[in-house]
């Protein structure tokens, strides 16, 4: 992650992850280590998957003590295997101990969704469509997650609401239908932006593509349906194949020719991938 973006926005839900931890004190490690001691320990990936988060990893002990040191032996992106040392971390020992679990509930949940994306990757090779996550993220998560999907080869949809324009049902309920929602937009949004329309039947697809709309989500459509939506709107927005998206049914939607797949499983559904901590030994016994 850039250190920019760290220091600016990732910095404060890492803190707010340790203070969740360590409310006053972590009493294990008090209790066992009350004083200064040099030691190292080793982060050991436990099953195959791509390893991503490892920035954020590190700073959970930089935060603690400014003086940690991470050595790695791979990079975010990298497939990793069962029983591979990924990095060695040097410390006070205390800090390595308290912040032990927040880093690794990073580290695992970040490879997990960089793993599960680079999954789905793989199934669209060799066809135009690009895989999107969406905003179904973990709360106070979003910028590791979304960091995670591009990681695993992925690509983000909008960040935020505040992001781009996507017009939901709900938004074209709102408006009173999709022209008239795409014109308020249209109206209300700086030209640079392109605005987005969700629909859910073909009479909404061809409302979109009469209005305008540069991008055309097909929302929880069947595969035939998608068809029909698809050669109607005959390249003039963009596609767009949205809900219950899956590595095991998202092969038959890109045969179909859709630009983008966005899928909410790459960041609420993805297991996490195994990585411990392990071996810590003492290097410094006068401190």
């Amino acid at each position: 992650m850039n250190p920019v973006t760290m220091q600016l926005v990732a910095d404060k839900y890492i803190r707010l992850a340790l203070e969740e931890d360590i409310n006053c004190e972590d009493v294990s490690t008090n209790a066992v280590m009350p004083d200064y001691r040099k030691g190292e320990v080793q982060l050991i990936c436990k099953e195959d998957g791509i390893v991503a988060g490892l920035a954020i990893f590190e700073r959970v002990f930089t935060l603690l003590d400014k003086d940690t040191k991470v050595v790695y032996n791979v990079k975010d992106g990298d497939i990793v295997q069962k029983g591979m040392v990924l990095a060695m971390v040097t410390g006070d020992i205390r800090v390595l101990l308290s912040g032990e679990r927040t880093a690794l509930n990073y580290l695992q949940r970040l490879s997990g969704i960089a793993t599960y994306t680079r999954n789905v990757v793989q199934l669209l090779e060799g066809t135009k469509t690009k895989l999107l996550d969406t905003r179904k993220t973990t709360p106070g998560m979003r910028v590791f997650e979304k960091y995670a999907v591009r990681a695993g080869g992925g690509g983000n949809h909008r960040y935020n609401l505040s992001d781009g324009v996507l017009l939901k049902d709900n938004h074209i309920d709102a408006a009173g239908g999709v022209r008239k929602a795409v014109e308020a937009a249209r109206a209300y949004a700086p030209f640079v932006r392109k605005i987005e329309v969700e629909v859910e039947n073909l009479t909404m697809v061809q409302e979109a593509v009469e209005a305008g709309a540069d991008i055309i989500m097909l929302d929880n459509m069947s595969l035939e349906q998608m068809a029909e939506a698809i050669q109607l709107i005959d390249g003039r927005a963009e596609t767009e194949c949205s809900g219950n998206i899956t590595k095991e049914n998202i092969q038959k939607i890109t045969a179909l020719g859709v630009d983008y797949v966005s899928s909410g499983a790459l960041t609420h559904s993805a297991p996490i991938l195994d990585i411990s901590l392990k071996h810590l030994r003492v290097i410094d016994m006068e401190g």
